[in-house]
């Protein structure tokens, strides 16, 4: 029994020394595997009991019973401070100086076509417009029949197109999501329709086969050019930034009659900034409106035109280039 006691005692000793001097949660768990697993050290000892008498046997089971408990608050002790620790040091790897100074990162800036198309659409918005989008392939037919341009019209060769194999061409002209509107709504109607439009140009300092439009519509009962000039001029003064000379020269669009060009005197010069019109009656009638009860104006401008103009750019093919000096100016 004294033996058998002593074991006991020096594994306790042994235990508590080995525990004390583990650094990690891993190295803890194979300590308890080996004093107090099936096959540990506690239980090789206590194979000796079988020899001890019935007499014995309960006081050296008391023993064992304190020693297996206080093997176990040691660990459990020595568990807890490496895990406050190991959190401790989680915590201080992961600690964030709030006071330093971020990672700059360069400002994105809005493109120079972006920021005109978005002062139009914000003009015209505020004057009671809505955005209408289409399809930048378009048919024939929206694309010039249904404007009052029929397959033999001469008006045809003003704008030269981009034709698909499917029969299909690619818009030259925004002028089509009005026809696609006004079929799918009934009047009164105000819409500004801006998008991309392609025409077989050659390029160069001033012109590109693909560039950006902006068209307005309105249809009601009573629309007269003097409605049509009242508009043009309000958003001429917003663009502007002031009021400006305006001049509106007689012209011709197979889809407006009358039409006329606008002209503006900025900066000492008078310059071509859109052309316009009342809707023609054949338009109307094209997509179910009746011309003696609704009449209407359209109007269209260039977006690269404008962006020219008031950003001073001498040429157009800047505005595609890419290139962040020019870019970093706006």
């Amino acid at each position: 029994m004294s033996n058998l006691a002593a074991q006991l005692q020096e594994l306790q000793t042994e235990a508590a020394s080995a525990i004390a001097s583990v650094h990690d949660l891993a190295a803890l768990e194979q300590e308890r595997v080996a004093y107090l697993g099936k096959k540990g050290k506690l239980s090789q000892i206590l194979r000796g009991m079988g020899k001890l008498s019935a007499e014995e046997r309960p006081q050296i089971g008391a023993i064992a019973n304190e020693v297996k408990t206080t093997i176990q608050t040691d660990l459990e002790a020595r568990r807890d401070r490496l895990e406050q620790a190991q959190i401790a040091a989680q915590l201080a790897a992961e600690t964030l100086d709030v006071t330093m100074p971020g990672v700059a990162r360069p400002l994105g800036r809005i493109h120079p076509l972006n920021s005109i198309i978005d002062r139009v659409i914000e003009i015209f918005v505020g004057l009671g417009y809505t955005v209408a989008e289409g399809y930048e392939m378009e048919s024939d037919y929206y694309n010039f029949e249904a404007l009052n341009t029929p397959p033999e019209h001469p008006a045809r060769d003003m704008q030269d197109t981009f034709y698909l194999p499917d029969g299909n061409l690619l818009r030259t002209h925004t002028s089509s999501v009005q026809i696609r509107h006004m079929e799918q709504n009934d009047p009164p109607l105000r819409i500004i329709a801006p998008g991309r439009v392609y025409r077989r140009d050659t390029v160069d300092a001033t012109h590109s086969a693909v560039f950006h439009q902006v068209e307005i519509l309105a249809i009601d009962k009573g629309l007269t050019f003097t409605d049509l000039k009242g508009t043009l001029k309000e958003f001429v003064r917003q663009m502007f930034g002031e009021e400006l000379a305006m001049l509106f020269r007689a012209s011709y669009f197979p889809f407006t009659e009358p039409s006329a060009e606008v002209d503006v005197q900025w900066e000492g010069k008078w310059l071509e900034v859109l052309g316009c019109g009342m809707v023609d009656p054949n338009v109307l009638k094209a997509v179910g409106y009746d011309p003696e009860i609704y009449s209407g104006f359209a109007a269209g401008l260039g977006v690269e035109r404008f962006a020219m103009v008031l950003h001073h750019i001498d040429d157009i093919r800047r505005l595609y280039s890419s290139d962040l000096r020019f870019l970093n100016q706006f």
